[in-house]
């Protein structure tokens, strides 16, 4: 097999990278692009296995990204999507390096935070792209020996011939250049003295491993360019999780003492609180659970569908689509929003993608259109809101276009981040921004309804009772201190 030389890399004019392209690594960065985008690294960046990469001194986060490598074997511009696999020579393994820390001076271009000598080592093998799949292709990663990278081709958001000819719609792709097709999950941080290995395989093909080994620089930045600058959201993205980057995990609007609050008040009551704000809209209707014994707090995670179009469906309905993503993403305790437009003539979602949401550990779906293998989703433990069951598949009615925007479901707006409250009484959207104050008042209803429920079954008549006049007001005070007699009559008498 051909290896990647001195040669190869001098070939090369220009190095592409693309940002998000793996399911799995849009899943974990909560967003998935419509269209694939770009950046250049510097044909400087270029290097063989085998080679060292400094980790700039001053710098923490040193990231690394095992992708594969496309290697242009004849020119390509304005080339089809069906035409633009013939212009690939090879495919190799890649190592997409950078540091983030200097991601805060050039976050659009990338240049300096993944442009730096050695930040792009390439090889060793070449794979003919005449001799593989390229949506069978399996993406491997290996840090300090162990496996932390695995992922195939075969649902990749944009295929290698769409970049291809994507690319050359705007600038030629010229023999030597080469495309660095995105990373799949995984990606993390390298310490000093760290070694990384990629390899690319097809069958019983393979690249063999690209080697990189991580030493500490001894240059400081000097003080007339952008030097290193890191926070939390950086460490983050860079490890993969604030788990990985040891962090605190992130503090939640909905936190364990208000979700229990919010819990313990009747829908009905939080209805009417929200009406003496102002807010008449904020019930998603028309639904019914499978499991009307239960009742759900949670976060809303949101997903559109939109009317069925053929040519679209063909570019937007499958692989690892909008709904997939979003159950594939959805956290513990949050809850899945649906928009359907109220169309009950399929389904929207059915008991495999159901269980995969249960397994994830969401605390409910809410759609405003039909369930597919009705029996099955009621069966479950996580309770499902639904327009009505319907054994049709998705197609026939619907597109699954988008995730994590406002959506409109059962007549009410859902924003992303909204508190949702669900049992057999209704659903209720509620703004977390006032959910704290809601919430408060709505315990001191019940607990005025609780007093004027006794004194009505005491014989009261709820004239002055409810709403309480001022005799009355005193009267609950003392209840709820405990120095009222229960057996005292009106005051108003």
């Amino acid at each position: 097999m051909e290896q990647v030389n001195g040669d190869t890399l001098a070939a090369a004019r220009k190095v592409i990278a693309v940002h998000i392209n793996y399911p799995s690594r849009a899943a974990q960065r909560g967003r998935t692009p419509v269209q694939p985008s770009y950046f250049l690294k510097p044909s400087s960046s270029l290097s063989l296995s085998g080679s060292t990469v400094e980790r700039p001194a001053g710098c923490e986060l040193l990231g690394y990204e095992g992708e594969i490598a496309l290697v242009i074997g004849r020119a390509a511009r304005r080339v089809s999507i069906e035409d633009a696999w013939s212009h690939v020579a090879a495919v190799t393994a890649g190592n997409d390096l950078g540091v983030y820390d200097l991601r805060w001076a050039d976050k659009g271009s990338n240049l300096k935070s993944k442009g730096g000598d050695g930040f792009t080592p390439v090889g060793p093998g070449l794979i003919p792209a005449d001799a593989v799949d390229p949506a069978q292709l399996r993406i491997r990663t290996w840090h300090n020996g162990q496996l932390v990278q695995d992922d195939i081709t075969e649902d990749l958001l944009f295929p290698f011939a769409r970049l291809v000819a994507d690319l050359s719609q705007l600038l030629t792709l010229e023999e030597g250049d080469i495309i660095l097709t995105g990373t799949p999950a995984g990606a993390s941080v390298a310490k000093p003295g760290d070694v990384l290995e990629v390899e690319v395989s097809a069958g019983n093909l393979t690249t063999g491993r690209l080697v990189t080994t991580v030493e500490e620089g001894t240059t400081p930045f000097a003080d007339f360019g952008a030097g290193p600058q890191v926070d939390d959201v950086q460490r983050e993205e860079a490890w993969g999780s604030r788990e990985a980057a040891g962090l605190p995990a992130a503090a939640s609007v909905l936190t364990p003492g208000l979700k229990a609050k919010l819990e313990s008040v009747a829908t009905a009551t939080l209805s009417s609180q929200l009406r003496k704000r102002g807010l008449n809209n904020v019930s998603i209707d028309g639904l019914q659970s499978t499991r009307p014994d239960r009742r759900v707090v949670g976060l809303a995670r949101t997903l559109r569908y939109v009317p069925n179009r053929e040519d679209l469906f063909k570019t937007h309905g499958g692989g690892f689509n909008a709904q997939k993503r979003a159950i594939d993403s959805v956290n513990e305790g949050e809850i899945l929003v649906m928009e359907a437009r109220g169309e009950k003539g399929t389904g929207t979602v059915g008991d495999i993608l159901a269980l995969r949401a249960q397994v994830r550990g969401a605390a409910a779906i809410i759609t405003d259109g039909g369930v597919r293998d009705f029996s099955a989703v009621a069966g479950l433990e996580m309770p499902t809101y639904f327009a009505n069951p319907h054994p049709a598949v998705l197609g026939r009615r619907h597109i699954p276009w988008d995730t994590d925007i406002t959506i409109a479901c059962g007549g009410a707006t859902v924003q992303p981040g909204d508190i949702i409250v669900a049992d057999s009484d209704g659903i209720l959207v509620i703004p977390p921004a006032i959910a704290e104050e809601l919430v408060e008042d709505c315990i001191t209803q019940e607990q005025e309804e609780s007093f004027i429920f006794e004194m009505v079954q005491q014989g009261n008549s709820v004239d002055g009772l409810y709403p309480m006049n001022p005799k009355w007001q005193a009267r609950y005070e003392e209840w709820k201190a405990g120095t009222t007699d229960p057996a005292a009559g009106n005051p108003n008498d």
